[in-house]
C-alpha cells in the first residue's frame, strides 16, 4: 500500500492510527492488545469497522508496546505502512507528525463534535498539534489498583486486604496455605508496582515533589525509606523464579487462585470479565 500519510488515533494510554481512505478497503490494523480482555476490546473495534463497509485485517503484535512500537514505526518509516495502528501519545507520534507521516483529521473531529464529547479535555489535547487533530483517543486508564482473589483470603481465614500493609501482614498465612501472596510479571509491571507502592506509602504530594520537582531531600528521607523497605519485602513474596513473562499471566494467577493479589492497572478488569 503506497499511502504515506496517516491519521493517528492516540489515547491517553493507547492509540490507533488510521489512513485516510475514501472507499471501502481491507484495513490492516496493528496493535499489541493480545491478552484475553484486550482481544475482546479489539473485537469491538473490528465489528465497528466491518459494519462501516471496510474490512478489519487484524495485525496483532505479541508482547508489550515496547515490542510493538519499534516494529510499527519501522514499517511507517520504511514505506510499508499499515492502514491503522495503536500508539501511545508522546514523542513517537509527535515525531511522525513533524515528519508529515500522519494525516490531519481535524474535519473528522469537527464533524463528530469531539471537543464537546471527549473528557477530560486533555484527551483531545494529546491528539492536537498546532490546532490540528491527528489522532483518535480510544481509552483512558488508571494504574493504581490492587486486584485480589477474595476466596483465597477467606479460605485462609483472612479478610481481603484494603491496602499494602494489610497484604504484607497476610503474606505469612497465605504462604502457609501454599498461596503466593503477590504475583508479578517481568519488565514494565515491576516499575508500575514500584510507583504504586510509592504513592501508597509516601503519598501523592511526595510523589509529585520527587518526580516532578526533583526534590532530593524527600527522596533521601524517611518517607522514601519506607517505600524501599516495602519493595525489598516483595522479594519474599515473589522470588525471581516465580515471576511470569506477561502482565496478563500474573493477573491469571490471581484469577486461578494460585496468587492472592496483583498490582495492575484497571485494564486487568478485562481479564476478570473474560474469565
Amino acid at each position: 500500500m503506497g499511502i504515506k500519510k496517516f491519521a493517528a488515533a492516540l489515547a491517553f494510554s493507547a492509540s490507533i492510527l488510521t489512513a485516510g481512505i475514501a472507499s471501502a478497503t481491507d484495513l490492516e490494523v496493528t496493535h499489541w492488545w493480545t491478552s484475553g480482555g484486550e482481544a475482546a476490546a479489539v473485537a469491538e473495534f473490528a465489528k465497528a469497522v466491518d459494519a462501516s463497509g471496510d474490512k478489519w485485517v487484524d495485525g496483532a503484535i505479541a508482547g508489550s508496546g515496547d515490542v510493538a512500537r519499534p516494529i510499527i514505526i519501522s514499517r511507517i518509516l520504511g514505506g510499508n505502512p499499515m492502514g491503522a495502528t495503536q500508539l501511545n501519545p508522546g514523542k513517537d507520534a509527535d515525531d511522525l507528525i513533524k515528519a508529515g507521516l500522519l494525516e490531519d483529521i481535524t474535519d473528522v473531529a469537527t464533524a463528530g463534535d469531539w471537543a464537546h464529547i471527549l473528557r477530560p479535555a486533555s484527551q483531545l489535547a494529546s491528539c492536537t498539534v498546532d490546532g490540528k487533530v491527528y489522532c483518535v483517543p480510544v481509552n483512558l486508564h488508571s494504574a493504581q489498583w490492587m486486584w485480589t482473589n477474595r476466596k483465597v483470603f477467606e479460605d485462609a481465614g483472612i479478610a481481603p486486604p484494603k491496602n499494602w500493609g494489610e497484604l504484607v501482614a497476610a503474606a505469612p498465612a497465605l504462604q502457609a496455605k501454599g498461596v503466593q501472596p503477590l504475583s508479578l510479571a517481568q519488565g514494565w509491571p515491576v516499575g508500575l508496582l514500584a510507583n504504586d507502592v510509592l504513592v501508597a506509602l509516601a503519598g501523592v504530594d511526595n510523589f509529585v515533589k520527587v518526580y516532578k520537582d526533583r526534590d532530593l531531600a524527600i527522596a533521601a528521607g524517611p518517607e522514601f525509606t519506607k517505600v524501599f523497605d516495602a519493595l525489598a519485602a516483595v522479594r519474599q513474596f515473589v522470588p525471581a523464579d516465580k515471576m511470569v513473562p506477561q502482565w496478563n499471566e500474573a493477573v491469571g494467577l490471581v484469577i486461578q487462585g494460585k496468587a492472592a493479589a496483583n498490582i495492575m492497572g484497571d485494564w486487568a478488569g478485562g481479564e476478570f470479565a473474560v474469565a
